[in-house]
């Protein structure tokens, strides 16, 4: 048996290269999709990978750590007591990672003609810009300094709908941890411009320390916002956590995926639509494959014959015509999967970019490339169902020889 496998392959292999143009025509074009479908997935995979990131660094953080329903149910009585001591114990325990205590509530702010409600939030200035862009996104003025001053950082389009601007004070009304009204007057000194139009119309940043005073917070808090390296970290950190806070009932740890599901929403609809355009790609690679295949079929119809007429059954050779495809499609996956690998990897440590790009994302406080990210799924997956179609192709050509009369076959021309 294995003498016989080894001449099915001996033959399958010098009769690819009966035709040598066709052959390398065909498998260039195996190998051009490849070499494109292992960039474009890796580019893809990277591109979530910043967008993700971008998301989460913009406001919420990669992980938090809050009260378990405050998600669900944003209570002001929902609070992480002593929130900046447990923030600094946390800090000191995992110092590759940063850490800022928030508290958040939903007043009524106004200027001097307009009023509006927003969220406001209490953050804690020093730590703020480790998990946070906001601070590099001030459009005018300056981020929040002091611990305790009454000041506050305002989205842009909420400065349009308040007519205010940097040195104007704001008024806000809300209710207070313990039941009681809060209210107060803060000076605005900066202005931010999110990208967001959300987040720049209904969202403004006070000290902490002032906001659980005029809340009557008594020190405490709501959400304890963590930014990691990489996400693949997050997993980990996310377990580490847990196990850190095990001896505080009543306290959770959330990752991005549960604190922004309708991000993961919108990867699997662009992956899908992504995959339709690869589709069209593949498909029309698999149709040169059946091209190929079936013409080298037609040419050998005599010689067909002939071999039936011995003995050979049209198993044995649906089976050859199988393998010479197979062949042929294993030269096109491992040169694609070689040079997609080069053209990745450059872009990989140069990063990848458009015209505009870059001046766009600077506006925004945002990479100006996109990266690849490499990984087996990103390398293999494009290549692999590329050769799976192109074995498909060859179904139908390998399939006729069943139907070869030995006589008719040799009276072919």
């Amino acid at each position: 048996m294995n003498h016989s496998a080894g001449l099915s392959l001996r033959l399958a292999w010098r009769n690819i290269w009966r035709q040598k143009r066709r052959t390398w025509l065909t498998a260039l074009a195996m190998v051009f999709s490849n070499v494109l479908l292992v960039f474009m997935i890796s580019l893809q995979l990277g591109s979530y990978d910043m967008m993700i990131d971008n998301s989460l660094r913009l406001f919420s953080g990669q992980l938090q750590v809050q009260r378990s329903g405050y998600h669900e149910d944003q209570q002001m009585r929902q609070q992480v007591a002593d929130i900046s001591a447990l923030t600094s114990r946390l800090r000191e325990r995992f110092p590759g990672a940063d850490f800022a205590a928030r508290a958040s509530a939903f007043v009524l702010v106004s200027g001097q003609h307009r009023t509006y409600g927003i969220q406001m939030v209490g953050v804690q200035p020093e730590r703020e810009r480790g998990v946070s862009t906001i601070p590099g996104l001030l459009v005018s003025g300056r981020y929040l300094q002091q611990h305790d001053a009454a000041e506050t950082v305002i989205g842009s389009v909420m400065a349009q709908n308040l007519q205010v601007t940097v040195g104007d004070d704001l008024t806000f009304l809300g209710s207070g941890g313990d039941g009681s009204f809060a209210a107060g007057v803060v000076r605005v000194t900066g202005i931010f411009e999110s990208g967001s139009k959300d987040l720049d119309r209904g969202f403004a940043e006070v000290p902490l320390d002032y906001f659980q005073d005029a809340f009557s917070m008594h020190g405490g808090g709501h959400v304890i916002a963590v930014a990691v390296d990489e996400l693949g970290q997050v997993p980990l950190m996310k377990a580490a956590l847990r196990s850190a806070l095990a001896g505080q009932p009543g306290l959770t740890v959330l990752d991005w995926d549960a604190l922004m599901p309708g991000l993961r929403q919108a990867i699997q609809a662009d992956m899908t639509s992504a995959w339709f355009m690869y589709g069209v790609l593949i498909v029309l690679v698999a149709f040169s494959v059946l091209n190929t295949q079936l013409m080298s079929v037609l040419e050998r119809t005599r010689e067909f014959g002939v071999i039936m007429a011995l003995g050979v059954r049209p198993r044995r050779l649906a089976s050859l015509v199988l393998l010479e495809t197979a062949l042929m499609a294993l030269l096109g996956l491992l040169i694609g999967i070689a040079l997609g690998l080069l053209v990745t990897a450059y872009f990989a440590h140069t990063g990848f970019s458009y015209p505009g790009m870059r001046e766009m994302a600077d506006k925004f406080n945002l990479p100006g490339a996109m990266f690849p990210r490499i990984s087996a799924l990103s390398v293999l997956t494009g290549p692999l169902v590329v050769f799976l179609f192109c074995l498909l192709a060859a179904l139908y050509p390998a399939f006729r020889l069943y139907r070869l009369r030995p006589v008719d076959a040799m009276r072919a021309a």
